[in-house]
């Protein structure tokens, strides 16, 4: 890799890892639209994205169970059945005409996500959810996320959020534990293919790892993040028509 677009992706991924961060998600989606605008090879693709998801979910983890900003019956409720559907999926080779695709879908739906935010009311009475619908769900976003290499927790918030689940600080504690947990089990499952990580790796795992600190000291409230979310929204769905048009 060149090292201008080495120092350009590390600073992209940087920037991506400071705005997921701050609302308590990992940044996959982003990760792995980077690197398929600078056409990095499929096959490190997913390992790299969850690596990365990893460290910057873990952060927002800590940040969100330390203040209290968690809710360990809603994780459960989820990750009980994404976490070993993560592990399977990360077992899955996905062939190159299979990935491209099935990525460039995913980033679509999470430049939807992005670019609309819709309106919660943050004072409304919570509820659980029913099992019949949180078991599932929890194993097709564990599924989709040992697959691709995300974590699910751009497609689990808003889940929590529209159908009254949870608060909206809650939610994002929520998420970051569930794309901790999904990372941790797709990684594993396709830790025969870490051999495709780029060579700069440790740079990546710092340049990330220092955007998340920004991110996660910002937070929510204090960074006026809708505009570059939007930003960053469109970016994806780029990077998604390359993939599927490319």
């Amino acid at each position: 890799m060149e090292p201008v677009n080495f120092a350009l992706i590390a600073l992209l991924m940087a920037l991506a890892a400071a705005l997921y961060s701050s609302v308590g998600h990992g940044g996959a989606s982003a990760y792995l639209a980077i690197m398929a605008l600078f056409a990095l090879p499929i096959a490190a693709m997913r390992p790299t994205a969850l690596a990365l998801n990893l460290l910057v979910a873990g952060f927002g983890t800590v940040r969100y169970v330390r203040a209290g900003q968690f809710n360990l019956r809603l994780f459960l409720a989820f990750a009980v059945a994404a976490t070993p559907f993560a592990y399977l999926g990360g077992t899955i080779e996905v062939p190159p005409e299979v990935y491209r695709p099935l990525v460039g879908v995913v980033l679509f739906c999470a430049a939807l996500r992005l670019l609309w935010k819709p309106r919660v009311m943050a004072e409304r009475p919570v509820r659980p959810p029913p099992l019949w619908i949180s078991i599932p769900a929890g194993a097709a976003l564990g599924l989709l996320a040992g697959l691709t290499g995300t974590g699910g927790g751009i497609f689990l918030s808003p889940l929590i959020l529209l159908l009254g689940w949870e608060k909206p600080r809650a939610t994002s504690g929520v998420a970051a534990a569930f794309i901790l947990a999904n990372s941790t089990a797709g990684l594993a499952g396709n830790v025969a293919s870490l051999g495709n990580v780029p060579t700069q790796m440790p740079l990546l795992l710092a340049a990330v790892g220092a955007g998340a600190l920004v991110g996660v000291w910002l937070g929510v409230r204090r960074l006026p993040q809708s505009a570059l979310l939007q930003l960053l929204g469109l970016v994806l769905a780029v990077a998604g028509a390359k993939l599927l048009f490319t």
